[in-house]
Formats: structure tokens, C-alpha cells, sequence
């Protein structure tokens, strides 16, 4: 959504500041209801988001370091582009107490792995471990070769993922009280909606979905405070899975999977927004805001880098590499396609954001704003290969008493594919970098 100190993109957090006389940042605004003069307030606005992500596919690498330390070579550049637009309306329902419905719409969604500098296709990890072949592979030509340094392309993507239901109070206002700041309090409910985000290399081009298909919820508190030509804002959210729709991939399979669900999400904003010009009596207000956030991913699985190569080699009607076993005590192997989304490491994402606003009256809000995000460095292959049970007593259990997990036993994990989840084969996402331009308008009424 749009980096401006505000509604933030597809994790989108309500920010918060507090004026006194006039409004200003679009946090600042508290819809209401009820009041003497005024029925209800409503609040339109419109975001547009253009997100390019890029990164660095490393792979680690068996070697004998007698200290025990993992090698690790970069094999793979990771280049992604997003668009997306997100209508938002609030509605004031009580004195300072609103709900909102918000629909992030993904227009145009693409992604390329290019090789890296100084890596051919006979020397990549990925092809020499058949997870993609010489030839590569183009999702929006599966026929043709890839050329040059391009060694996969995704399917282009568009659609919902979820539809964002919220509802909000402001205990304190510093419009109602300059003496105090503005507190707001909030929930967010959002609902997987739209078309599943799946790959099927047989049948690429009927899959452009982007729906993760995970309920989640966001708990969200902010709290600002205008001053002569400034205002401070601080926010902190914290969002949840819940549960998962029918069909999505995030399924537990049983036996010793771990882990298997989305991952959690926590994070802090802050900032302070400058007046360049601050018309009162027109209540006209242009103003520069820069701020910054940190959010910490926690472990789970999720939709990484490569998870559209992991489903290409998973596939069970090729016979690939990644092909997954569904059940360990079963003799023989139960073909199960692997779907692609893999285990990742709990990592941390930092930005920075500017934001250039501008109000026009009452009833006019006009913003437009950079975000520059860096994630750490982190694991997004390494699915455990299962769960040692205690002897047999009560429970889960095991009959031989060791620190291992059988194979051909309940304690196997299903979703563990040595080939990219054993030590020493694993991938990792290194040297991220994100940059978001955003155009927000609104309107007031």
C-alpha cells in the first residue's frame, strides 16, 4: 500500500498521529458519529502501489570445514515487480469509533531468477540438482528455452488475496482535547478471498492467482501528537494467522511436520511529519513526513523467492526431485507433489519512508511517498525432518529410546525434501532490498 505514514502496503497498518486544529497526516483523522451536527463521517481513499523486490539466492554447499562452519555460494538474482491498488472506506459508527473495509488489488504481479554474476547453467546448484534444467523455464512460454542469463519465469499474477474488515476507536483525540495526544486502538480481521496463488507446470497459464488462502488478524495501537509546525506519530501492530481456506497450501499433513502453518508478523513504525506550509485559516497544509519501521517475520511457511521452482520440481506427474513422500509408515512411497511454499527463518525487515502531503480544505488529502525496505539475511529452505517422540508412556511415542527421528515411523515430517531442506543443501535469501512508490487520495466527508 502507500509508504506515507498511513495505510501501509500488503501488510497495511492504520498509522496515527494527533493534530489539534486542523487535520493532517491522514492518521490523524478519527471518523466519528453521533456527534452534535454531524451523523456520520466517511472516509474514502485510494492507494497505489508500484513494489519492486529484489534479492540474492545463495545455496549452501557439503564441504569437510573441520570447525563446522557452512559454506554457502550464490547461484541464483531474484527480481520481482508488483502493482497494487487498494480502496478503502471508513465510517464512523460512534463518538470516535469506526469500521473500515479495504480491498488490496493486485493489477500486475511478475517474477524472473536470473543466474548469478559469475554462474553458468553447468555450474548452478539449481540445475545440478535437476530442480530446473539447462533449458530453464518460462511460465509465460513453457514451450521455448529460456535465453541469456534468465533461468525461470513465473506466470503472471493478479487478483485478491484478502478483503480487510476493521474496526477502530480513539480513546483520546487531540482534536477534541489539545491537550492530549491522539490514541487510537484497532482491529483488523482479514479474510482470504480471490483466486488460490498455486503453480501447476502443466497447466501454467490457468494459474495466475495471488490468494495465499490464510485468515489472518491484526491488532494494531498508535499514538501522536501535533505540535506548532510538527507532528509525531508512533505505531505497533502485531497479526496473526488464524486459519486457512479450503484448498490453500499452508496444510498441516500430520505425523512430525512442524511449523507448517503461515508465519506471525510484529512490528513498530514511527516517525514525524514538517510542516512547509501550514494555512489555518484555509486549513491548507503541505507537509513532509519521514519515518521509519521495523518488523520482525516470525518462522513458518510461506511463499518465498522460490517457491514456484520448489512446485515445478515437486510436480508428481514429472517424477521431480522434490516429489514428497505423504505417508512415512505406509512401505513404499505415497506420491505427494510438493506445493512450493517452504519453511523459512524468522528474519527481520527494516524501511525507511518519506512522504510528501498535501491537504486542501476540509475534505481533500493528496500524498505521495517512497519506501526503502531491507530484509536480513535468512534461511527459506529447512523444513525439520520430524520430531523425536518420547518412549512410549502416554501420547505420541516411540519404542526405541534415541535422539533420532526413524525413518518409516509417525515421526517423520512429510514436507521435509532432503535435497533443499538437509544442511548443506538448503537455500537462503540474502542482500534484499525493496523499493515502494506510492499515490494515496482521500476524501473526507
Amino acid at each position: 500500500m502507500l509508504p506515507c505514514g498511513s495505510v501501509r502496503n500488503w501488510i497495511a497498518a492504520a498509522l496515527l498521529v494527533g493534530p489539534s486544529l486542523a487535520h493532517a497526516n491522514p492518521a490523524s483523522d478519527v471518523p466519528s458519529a453521533a456527534d452534535p451536527g454531524n451523523t456520520a463521517d466517511a472516509h474514502v481513499t485510494l492507494d497505489y502501489a508500484y513494489e519492486v523486490d529484489t534479492s540474492t539466492i545463495a545455496r549452501e554447499i557439503t564441504n569437510d570445514d573441520p570447525l563446522g562452519r557452512q559454506k554457502t555460494t550464490n547461484d541464483l538474482s531474484f527480481h520481482q515487480y508488483r502493482h497494487v491498488i487498494t480502496p478503502k472506506l471508513e465510517l464512523g459508527i460512534y463518538h470516535d469509533t469506526w469500521i473500515s473495509v479495504a480491498l488490496p488489488i493486485t493489477i500486475a504481479q511478475a517474477r524472473e531468477l536470473d543466474l548469478h554474476d559469475g554462474i553458468d547453467r553447468g555450474s548452478s546448484t539449481t540445475v545440478r540438482d535437476s530442480l530446473l534444467t539447462m533449458d530453464g523455464f518460462d511460465a509465460t512460454d513453457p514451450t521455448s528455452p529460456t535465453t541469456g542469463n534468465l533461468l525461470f519465469r513465473g506466470q503472471n499474477r493478479k487478483g485478491i488475496d484478502q478483503v480487510h474488515l476493521g474496526l477502530g476507536v480513539a480513546p483520546m483525540s487531540q482534536k477534541r482535547d489539545p491537550t492530549k495526544p491522539t490514541w487510537k486502538l484497532g482491529a483488523e480481521v482479514r479474510l482470504a478471498a480471490g483466486k488460490l496463488m498455486e503453480f501447476d507446470r502443466e497447466n501454467v497459464g490457468s494459474e495466475t492467482g495471488v490468494s495465499r488462502g490464510v485468515h489472518e488478524l491484526r491488532l494494531w495501537t498508535s499514538f501522536g501528537r501535533r505540535f506548532n509546525r510538527t507532528e509525531g506519530w508512533f505505531e505497533l501492530f502485531y497479526q496473526v494467522p488464524l486459519r486457512e481456506r479450503a484448498g490453500s497450501l499452508y496444510k498441516n499433513p500430520g505425523f512430525g511436520a512442524t511449523n507448517s502453518g503461515a508465519g506471525q508478523q510484529a512490528g513498530v513504525s514511527f516517525g514525524v511529519e514538517a510542516y512547509a506550509l501550514d494555512d489555518r485559516a484555509n486549513k491548507n497544509r503541505i507537509g513532509l513526513d519521514l519515518g521509519a519501521s521495523v518488523v520482525g517475520h516470525f518462522e513458518g511457511r510461506d511463499y518465498t523467492e522460490m517457491w514456484e521452482v520448489f512446485a515445478f520440481a515437486g510436480d508428481v506427474n514429472a517424477g521431480g526431485p522434490l516429489v514428497l513422500d505423504a505417508d512415512p509408515v505406509t512401505d513404499g512411497r505415497q506420491d505427494a507433489r510438493h506445493p512450493g511454499i517452504s519453511n523459512f527463518e524468522n528474519f527481520l525487515e527494516t524501511s525507511a519512508k518519506f512522504a510528501l502531503r498535501a491537504d486542501l480544505g476540509d475534505h481533500a488529502r493528496f500524498s505521495v511517498g517512497v519506501d526503502l525496505k531491507w530484509r536480513s539475511d535468512h534461511l527459506i529452505s529447512f523444513a525439520d525432518a520430524g520430531v523425536d517422540f518420547p518412549l512410549c508412556g502416554t501420547g505420541r511415542c516411540e519404542n526405541e529410546d534415541n535422539d533420532l527421528v526413524n525413518p518409516g515411523t509417525q515421526e517423520v515430517n512429510p514436507l521435509h525434501a532432503p535435497l533443499i531442506d538437509l544442511v548443506g543443501h538448503r537455500y537462503l535469501s540474502r542482500d534484499n532490498f525493496s523499493l515502494v512508490i506510492g499515490v494515496q487520495g482521500r476524501v473526507l466527508w
